[in-house]
């Protein structure tokens, strides 16, 4: 076996801290345990989250500038929030993790040029966090079960809404769609990040398998 992924959130009765830890550094696939996140900080991991892994190959795939530009992470978890702070300071960005506790949450968000929404909360990021321009890397998944919520993100005319009347659910990011008008790049949800966070999974696992083989 050459990658150990831990389907997370995990049933509250298994305690994630310890599931974690139990998982061999070299096998860590997602990139979670404590000795890959502390050689993240001293940029010298090989095994990173695979969604914030993702997300910087799409901001460099897109020749998205990033030293000395102003990035906002909206959320601090550690899978997401955390871990692409870390990749986008070391890109030389400058970083504002947001959450729930943050001061003029709005303004903070509008002042910079690259925003990540990651705090699980359908379209929360409307038009008004959003400078003109700005690139917009949407992680959230949240699925809408009532019509009413459908109707308010998107218009009851939309084409969503037509999919949820046929499918009783729809799919929405953390970032309102009203604001990509303003984004010079957006991701869009779904079909963005997660297809990304998939093939990071395969690279990170190819980059454990050698490294299990070049040491034996």
């Amino acid at each position: 076996m050459n990658g150990i992924l831990l389907q997370l959130p995990l049933p509250p009765q298994i305690n994630k801290v310890k599931a974690l830890d139990a998982i061999a550094p070299r096998k860590d696939v997602d990139g979670l345990h404590p000795c890959n996140v502390g050689l993240l900080l001293q940029n010298r991991a090989t095994l990173v989250a695979c969604t914030p892994l993702g997300i910087l190959a799409a901001l460099k795939r897109n020749d998205v500038p990033l030293a000395g530009k102003r990035a906002a992470v909206v959320g601090r978890s550690d899978l997401v929030g955390k871990p692409v702070a870390i990749l986008l300071m070391h890109e030389h960005a400058t970083v504002t993790i947001c959450h729930s506790k943050t001061r003029d949450l709005q303004k903070t968000v509008s002042e910079a040029d690259v925003v990540i929404a990651a705090m699980g909360q359908p379209a929360f990021v409307t038009s008004d966090f959003i400078r003109e321009g700005a690139v917009l890397i949407d992680v959230g998944i949240n699925v809408l079960q009532k019509e009413e919520d459908v109707a308010r993100i998107f218009g009851v005319e939309s084409r969503k809404m037509e999919d949820f009347r046929a499918k009783k659910t729809v799919m929405v990011g953390d970032v309102h769609p009203s604001a990509y008008a303003k984004a010079s790049l957006y991701t869009p949800v779904p079909g963005g990040v997660g297809p990304l966070t998939i093939a990071m999974l395969l690279r990170n696992t190819l980059t454990a398998a050698r490294q299990i083989e070049h040491r034996g």
